[in-house]
């Protein structure tokens, strides 16, 4: 047995599985393999801040034998993280820790009786299959561990299917987080600021517009550099390179060359998707990419085309639900994908254009969906809302793609690629206008197509929620601190220096123009602080709702700051009588300047709470 151990990286562990691969493939050895993560004693998360939930996602796609786990919380053991990922491991799961941490002279002092104790707890949970001792361990640890774990039952290994995907957060995708929102502006395809970016080698700021979709509510960023006038393979490098140190989404990779797709794999953390396989040239495709996804673990989104010659690309409800169904056979069947890793683009098509093919595609797509959740449970559903309103006016388009998405939802949608800074709420669009839409993708009346663009040629887009530019100079500086954002700063800094010196800056950013020690936070309307929702008022399965992901410490979504009475700072928001991680799940990820908004961080306090903390007295010259 070779065992994979004491891993701080997903990353170094695939390369690791991987040289193991090549090496079976030489010998001919038949080989199992164990990942025993290598994590700090807080929270259940490894020295680089990976949980055991991240470690199980990027690693599942995987025949490995067994999946270790020190299983540590603050007083000694048993995460939350590490007894979710038990709880759905495939696996056999082994506990192999250390005697505890060493002191500052490299001292082990956890006593044998104190680990045997610890690890019969969870023997008598029924969680492990295999445990033993690591670092600082004598034969006596080993010894007790022996008559601990005497005549208790092995866990038995989970038979649980769910959908995960993960960068450096892992999300669970099901009924709970649906529909879940893909950023699409980091596509050159589809932005022409970010392929403007990407022509002129700007990959710093070109990473700050996946950072701005995540901000705004994206729980996966769709990245794509397939600029014909490029290098595809170099510009995706460079943009991951820098993009991955910056968000902790998961990623989808977009790409149409399987060697682009194989770099991307090598450069990011967790269980990414692939955007997207199709049976166009037959089984050409699945046979490039598949192997891919298995390799290095990602899952596949499958567009509903086939190499029939009448209708390749499936319009028709009916022909999206055979394409999906062929689809599935083949990969669950031939190249053994799970079908929780399977996700269907049902395709959108254009209902504005006044093309014949496609007059009525909107609701076929709607009843696509249907059909396809309905005969394949497992697998999910995705979707890019907006080609269905290519070619209308820009105000129609938005609310053509929100009233597009509601629906789809209701379908059963769980993935839609959309911006997320334009996401519009159903119950705010005016009846009227739903009204127009609906026409439009349900082809009522005479001419809807004429009545929709009557109606949205004189009016203009709606404003962004927050305009950037609108702010005093003093308070944008202040935002990027607070947002930890680049986008604009330097054009803002060149702005600031032409009439006032470097501290004088500082300090106007930090009391963000009107007297505290912050920028000023530009609260949102209540139903904006709770994120883009997509149903309707009274109606829980129609809004982007909670999401599982596990590493919720991250600073820029308003954690709460607290002391835990230790003069150690905590991760994790807290409310009575909930657990921390478990709040977290329970609560989902809000977009990034959520907290902020809602006054509910310590160090980014909301304007209320900066004055009455006395923050208003700590500008830099005070502290100086």
């Amino acid at each position: 047995m070779l065992l994979v151990e004491t891993v701080n990286d997903t990353l170094n562990c695939k390369a690791a599985l991987v040289g193991i691969e090549n090496a079976i493939a030489k010998t001919g050895s038949v080989v199992g393999g164990r990942n025993n993560p290598a994590r700090s004693r807080r929270w259940g998360r490894c020295s680089r801040g990976r949980t055991s939930m991240l470690f199980y996602s990027s690693l599942c796609h995987r025949d490995l034998y067994v999946d270790g786990s020190e299983l540590r919380d603050r007083s000694g053991f048993h995460d939350r993280s590490s007894a979710d990922a038990v709880g759905i491991s495939k696996f056999y799961v082994a506990c192999v820790p250390n005697a505890g941490l060493p002191d500052e002279e490299g001292h082990y002092n956890e006593t044998p009786e104190m680990l045997a104790q610890k690890i019969g707890r969870f023997a008598d949970n029924g969680w492990v299959n295999l445990v033993g001792g690591c670092c600082g361990t004598t034969p006596e640890h080993i010894r007790l561990l022996v008559q601990a774990v005497e005549g208790r039952r092995p866990r038995e290994r989970s038979t649980l299917k769910r959908s995960v995907v993960s960068g450096i957060e892992t999300l669970v995708i099901d009924q709970d987080t649906r529909p879940v929102i893909v950023g699409e502006r980091t596509n050159v395809l589809g932005s022409r600021k970010f392929k403007r970016l990407i022509a002129e080698g700007k990959f710093e700021e070109a990473s700050e517009v996946g950072r701005v979709q995540v901000r705004r509510g994206a729980h996966i960023l769709d990245v794509c550099l397939q600029d014909p006038d490029r290098n595809e393979m170099a510009d995706v490098t460079k943009f991951l390179e820098i993009e991955v140190k910056k968000v902790k989404v998961p990623l989808m990779i977009d790409s149409t060359d399987h060697l682009v797709i194989e770099e991307s794999l090598k450069r990011t953390q967790g269980k990414s998707l692939i955007n997207s396989i199709n049976l166009e040239d037959g089984e050409e495709r699945f046979q490039k990419v598949v192997p891919l996804a298995r390799r290095y673990g990602a899952a596949l989104v499958v567009g509903c085309i086939d190499d029939d010659k009448q209708q390749a690309q499936a319009v028709t409800r009916q022909r999206k639900l055979e394409v999906a169904q062929r689809s599935h056979k083949l990969l669950t069947e031939k190249y053994g994908v799970e079908a929780e890793d399977i996700v269907f683009d049902p395709l959108v098509f254009p209902v504005g254009t006044g093309d014949k093919n496609y007059i009525g595609s909107g609701v076929e797509v709607i009843e696509g969906i249907r059909l396809i959740k309905e005969a394949l449970p497992q697998c999910k559903t995705i979707l890019g809302i907006s080609n269905v309103s290519f070619g209308l006016p820009e105000a129609g388009r938005e609310v053509l793609n929100a009233v597009m998405l509601y629906h789809c939802v209701q379908a059963g949608l769980d993935l839609a690629i959309v911006n997320s800074e334009k996401l519009q709420r159903y119950p705010s669009i005016p009846e009227d206008e739903r009204r127009l839409a609906e026409d439009l993708i349900w082809w009522r009346g005479d001419d809807p197509i004429a009545a929709f663009a009557a109606y949205f040629r004189a009016r203009k887009s709606a404003v962004s929620a927050e305009d950037r530019k609108s702010m005093p100079l003093d308070g944008r500086l202040g935002r990027y601190i607070l947002e930890g954002s680049k986008d604009g700063l330097y054009e803002d800094l060149d702005e600031a220096l032409t009439t006032r010196g470097p501290l004088e800056i500082i300090n106007g950013a930090a009391d963000g123009g009107h007297g505290r020690s912050r920028a000023p936070v530009q609260r949102e309307p209540d139903d904006r602080r709770r994120g883009p929702a997509i149903g309707g008022g009274d109606e829980g399965r129609g809004r982007v709702s909670r999401t599982a992901h596990e590493d919720v410490g991250e600073r820029e979504q308003g954690q709460n700051n607290s002391s835990d009475g230790q003069g150690r700072r905590s991760r994790y928001r807290q409310e009575p009588g909930r657990d921390h991680p478990r709040q977290q799940r329970l609560q989902g990820r809000q977009p990034r300047n959520q907290g902020a908004a809602r006054g509910i961080d310590s160090r980014v306090p909301g304007a209320s709470a900066g004055r009455e903390s006395g923050f208003r007295d700590c500008s830099l010259s005070r502290r100086r």
